[in-house]
């Protein structure tokens, strides 16, 4: 158990249950898993720019990611069914909270002019979407393994139902909310 996961079992749900109104300990909102996507229409052209970004996500996240393919074909972006788009993680347990310490301790600081993040990324069922404009925030990749800057999209998936409770739950892990 991290100390973040540890902080939020002793601290968090207390907290939670008394500022949401809940009181069954069951209802309390918990981070469920964290999915980081990176699209890559480029890779259409080149098949070495996916074997890049796998080794990228995986320094930063701490796990091997999964090539993800179309599923159907689009002929006026030249894409074929079953051609390489993109790259995905899927962070549960340990390694999530290490993403959620990593990314409000050390990534999002080095953010120049960071006034905080977007309340707009709430989808109304309890989910928030970051996109990151660029890997080089994160501290774990070395500049070696970057060749190109690329942005990606990590998606808070909560057991929340409503906006409110999620944003509650994300700032007690950390994010920090723009004001």
């Amino acid at each position: 158990m991290t100390e973040l996961e540890k902080y939020y079992r002793e601290v968090g749900i207390p907290k939670l249950m008394k500022d949401c109104g809940i009181t069954n300990i069951m209802a309390v909102p918990k981070l469920q898993k964290i999915v980081i996507n990176c699209s890559l229409g480029e890779a259409l052209g080149d098949k070495k720019i996916i074997e890049k970004v796998v080794e990228q996500l995986a320094a930063i996240t701490g796990q091997h990611p999964v090539v993800t393919k179309a599923k159907k074909a689009i002929s006026s972006f030249k894409l074929r069914e079953g051609d390489v788009i993109g790259v995905k993680v899927t962070l549960r347990g340990k390694r999530m909270y290490d993403f959620v310490k990593r990314l409000t301790s050390l990534a999002l600081p080095r953010v120049r002019d960071f006034r905080g993040i977007s309340k707009k990324g709430f989808d109304g069922k309890g989910n928030y979407t970051l996109g990151i404009a660029e890997q080089t925030i994160f501290p774990d990749l070395e500049y070696s393994l970057v060749d190109r800057v690329r942005g990606f999209e990590a998606t808070f998936v909560t057991s929340a139902q409503m906006d409110d409770h999620a944003k509650r739950l994300l700032t007690f892990l950390g994010l920090p909310f723009e004001a």
